[in-house]
């Protein structure tokens, strides 16, 4: 007999509460790389729960996606700042002596910021409100609400037609790249990073049910993601270089900001760059 949708969806739901609960001591005692893990683990809960929230009733899961959106967004402050200093700090080989000092403020200043929201993600994780979200994770597992007659449907059915879906949802904002203002190019370009994880996540979830074509769609899903995401990182680098330079005093320090953006710059466009290639295979299927 086929696996019914819904405890195929609970048993890879239950991976990804794994995830994010494993993370929690490592974030707590400041592990490098912690915060980013529970993030991640916390935007894939969010992610799935979406694509694949026909499968439930409503408003419970709509009540938990809302409390991950504001753990991931507890820890992506704290992230954030991690990415920026680990960025700048990159740049410090790179600058002639004279140059260095403006670059060690930089980091200096991110590193500080990363501290003050750790503090901040710590009382999070001590707080009732967070209680309460691990207990709603932990009911999806015991306690799921599945809606009946969906829940039992095929899971190759159900699973393939979210894949499907969240399949054109991206292709749809790559075709319309073209005709995007320019001002407007650099929200689109993250809008199609934020659909291609919403497809990558709702492809590893389904790996189990799908087997190979699973895991080749997650792939280039996240290669696609990947890409945007170098691009996106390096654009927040250059707004936060920008509104610094604005305060520098001195030609070194004008020059060691300058030299800092084209670096980021020429990084974003390294990023777009490699951009189409990882898209390709959007355009070049019917599914």
């Amino acid at each position: 007999m086929p696996a019914a949708a819904g405890p195929a969806l609970v048993t890879a739901l239950s991976d990804d509460v794994d995830r994010l609960l494993a993370a929690e001591p490592a974030v707590r005692d400041d592990i490098p790389d912690a915060v980013h893990k529970m993030r991640v683990a916390t935007r894939r809960l969010r992610s799935v729960l979406r694509s694949y929230r026909k499968v439930f009733h409503r408003t419970p899961i709509d009540e938990t996606r809302s409390e991950l959106r504001w753990l991931a967004g507890v820890l992506g402050v704290a992230r954030d700042a991690e990415v920026r200093a680990e960025r700048f700090a990159a740049h410090l080989e790179e600058q002639p002596a004279q140059e260095r000092r403006i670059g060690r403020r930089l980091v200096a200043a991110e590193r500080a910021r990363y501290a003050a929201a750790h503090r901040v993600v710590l009382e999070a994780l001590d707080s009732e409100r967070y209680t309460r979200l691990v207990r709603r994770l932990e009911q999806l597992r015991t306690d799921p609400p599945l809606r009946r007659k969906r829940s039992r449907r095929e899971a190759t059915k159900v699973f393939a037609s979210v894949l499907r879906t969240e399949f054109r949802a991206l292709r749809r904002l790559i075709k319309a790249e073209p005709e995007v203002a320019e001002d407007a190019h650099v929200e689109h370009l993250h809008d199609i990073r934020k659909a291609a994880k919403r497809l990558r996540y709702a492809a590893e979830a389904a790996d189990d049910v799908l087997n190979g074509p699973a895991v080749e769609l997650a792939g280039r899903a996240k290669k696609l993601q990947s890409v945007l995401g170098d691009h996106r990182d390096a654009i927040e680098a250059m707004t936060t270089i920008r509104h610094r330079a604005t305060r520098a005093r001195s030609p070194h320090g004008r020059a060691a900001y300058d030299r800092m953006y084209r670096t980021e710059s020429d990084a974003a466009r390294k990023a777009l760059s490699d951009y189409p290639a990882t898209a390709e295979f959007l355009l070049r299927t019917n599914n």
